[in-house]
């Protein structure tokens, strides 16, 4: 008896996958461009996932505070959860304040132990810009004094020397913004 195979069907979404790691101060846009970016992708077929930093450091990184360590440590974890999701064709979309360059660098690298592209988004939105949005409160708590260690205010922030793109949204509509961000991944033959 021979088997018959069924004809496969076509993969919705197949291609490569990857992580676009966005980083940035508070209130940047992060989430707002990966969300955005996230529609055009689904839309298009993609697999996509994404990894805000708010949503999943309860998860992953419950017990870690906000020391460097604990920050760097908690970058770590989520960059190896974006780099698994990557080499299984997923395009990852990463919104991590991940303020120190160093972290942000062993996550590239461990991309490109795993063959995984990376690409790091600048979100480089100037810090008065995120203080008048102040999405979660985070600015005025800071100014009252009941927060202390704010990215960018009186906790350190390096920004990307070398960022795969650098924008800033002052000004700018979110349409415009994921405009860019597509061409970014067809420059890269991600799409």
């Amino acid at each position: 008896m021979t088997a018959q195979t069924q004809p496969r069907s076509p993969q919705v979404g197949t291609g490569h996958g990857a992580t676009l790691w966005f980083t940035g101060l508070p209130s940047a846009g992060k989430t707002t461009l990966a969300e955005a970016l996230a529609l055009r992708l689904r839309a298009a077929g993609r697999p996509v996932e994404i990894l805000d930093g708010d949503a999943v450091r309860p998860v992953l990184s419950p017990e870690l505070g906000y020391s460097r360590a604990d920050r760097d440590a908690n970058v770590a974890r989520i960059g190896w959860v974006a780099s698994r999701l990557a080499r299984n064709g997923v395009l990852v979309l990463a919104s991590v304040v991940s303020p120190f360059a160093a972290a942000r660098d062993g996550v590239r690298a461990s991309h490109a132990d795993a063959g995984t592209p990376f690409l790091e988004i600048h979100v480089a939105t100037p810090l008065q810009t995120c203080a008048e949005r102040d999405v979660k409160g985070l600015y005025a708590r800071q100014r009252s004094g009941t927060l202390d260690g704010l990215t960018g205010i009186d906790g350190e922030y390096e920004p990307p020397p070398n960022a795969d793109l650098r924008i800033d949204t002052a000004g700018r509509s979110v349409d415009d913004v994921t405009d860019d961000l597509i061409s970014l991944l067809r420059k890269e033959n991600l799409l």
